[in-house]
């Protein structure tokens, strides 16, 4: 039988709520400004190095490199979810939450001092880390602190603010001329959330369902044992690969927009990719609250099937039917940024409801980080693709955006979780 929920839980103090709700938002609103920060960066840093080196300026050159940082941020961010999630179940979820943001904070500041391509690659790599643990923390400790009425909401704000993160360095873009001589101040800002580290520590509360489930079970506990053995192991497959569809569909194109904007505009404007992160990261706010918000309405299932026809449809008319930048190129860049993040508000709605509280935070992510595994091959795929297409980010982004089609048929495999309760 499972134990009788503490009787704070039932009526919480408001201020421990929106402190838990509060920190969970600053952490991955930062997390979105450091992810947001270096498609702004990586092309007039690689530009740099490739005259440092003497080398011909090539675009061909930027994809390359971009490819293997997002990579190394990608398949970083895997680790990162696995190796937080499960100290979040051993040590608790906030604690856990301190370790992963001081991590993403301090690495992404480094790469003020890289010098060669690989250094950005090294420096995404260790910043993931603490990125990929910081998304399936906050979304584990608000899940279990705040009523079970509240959880579309909650879904919705969680993913909403890494999307606020994305407009707010998009802003710094616009008024700040990112280029080959400036771009090593911008990326002096992604140590600024190590600062949160220590207000988290001091006052946000630990999830007291977590307290509950160790005391219950101290010493049996097997986090990665359990979501991989026989009773969670199909649950985690499906999860895993709701998560790539979106992960791809985003890393492996939508992503390189600011760089696609750049090319487009060229030295003549260097504020495009800065109206451009803006654009996608003003929609992505929009589309993550639509993607947990539409879970009151409708089911699970019917919410994602229809963000992926959504998607797959906003890509083509944007990579299939523009090739300059301006008005039209910016209205469609806020429209797919809006349903291509959707999937953001909706995995933190769904994931929590696939898991007991003994595993949450190890099992979203696991499911959700591993999804980037597959989204790193995406991103080489772009980068491999733009090269076949003569530096064309459009034709590659029209290629890999079909990803979206095979979640059309995949999400008809995974459970339907509407109306039922956080499993214990």
């Amino acid at each position: 039988m499972n134990s009788p929920a503490p009787a704070d839980l039932k009526s919480p103090n408001k201020l421990r709520l929106f402190s838990v709700l509060l920190a969970a938002f600053l952490g991955w609103m930062f997390d979105g400004m450091e992810m947001g920060l270096f498609p702004l960066i990586a092309r007039p840093a690689l530009l740099q190095m490739q005259q440092a080196h003497g080398l011909t300026l090539s675009d061909s050159f930027v994809a390359q490199w971009m490819g293997y940082a997002t990579a190394a941020f990608l398949i970083g961010a895997a680790g990162g979810g696995v190796v937080f999630g499960w100290l979040g179940d051993k040590i608790g979820r906030v604690r856990a939450m301190a370790a992963s943001i001081l991590v993403y904070s301090v690495f992404t500041g480094l790469i003020y001092f890289a010098r060669e391509p690989w250094h950005l690659c090294a420096s995404r790599f260790v910043a993931a880390l603490g990125m990929g643990g910081e998304w399936s923390l906050g979304i584990a400790l608000v899940m279990e602190i705040w009523p079970e009425k509240h959880r579309p909401l909650m879904a919705g704000i969680i993913g909403a603010a890494a999307n606020v993160g994305f407009a707010l360095i998009a802003v710094i873009a616009i008024f700040f001329k990112v280029t080959i001589d400036s771009w090593r101040w911008v990326a002096l800002i992604g140590a600024a959330p190590a600062l949160l580290t220590f207000i988290i520590r001091l006052f946000i509360p630990e999830s007291e369902k977590w307290q509950a489930a160790v005391k219950a079970s101290p010493t049996k506990i097997k986090p990665l044992q359990e979501i991989l053995g026989p009773k969670l192991l199909k649950t985690t497959l499906i999860a895993t690969a709701l998560s790539s569809v979106a992960l791809i569909g985003t890393w492996g194109s939508v992503q390189w927009l600011p760089l696609w904007a750049d090319k487009m505009a060229g030295v003549a404007d260097p504020t495009a990719k800065g109206w451009t992160g803006m654009s996608a990261g003003i929609g992505a706010v929009f589309g993550c609250m639509l993607g947990a918000y539409i879970g009151r309405f409708i089911t699970r299932r019917l919410a994602y099937f229809l963000l992926c026809l959504g998607s797959l449809i906003s890509c083509a008319i944007l990579f299939r039917g523009i090739d300059a930048y301006g008005p039209p190129f910016l209205v469609m860049t806020f429209i797919v940024g809006a349903l291509t993040a959707a999937f953001y508000g909706w995995l933190p709605l769904y994931l929590p409801e696939l898991y007991p509280t003994r595993v949450r935070a190890t099992g979203q992510g696991l499911s959700f980080n591993a999804g980037r595994i597959l989204a790193a091959i995406g991103a080489l795929q772009m980068g491999s693709l733009m090269q076949s297409f003569d530096g064309s980010y459009a034709k590659a982004g029209a290629i890999i955006t079909l990803v979206y089609l095979a979640g059309l048929g995949l999400i008809w495999f995974a459970p339907e979780t509407k109306g039922k309760v956080l499993p214990e």
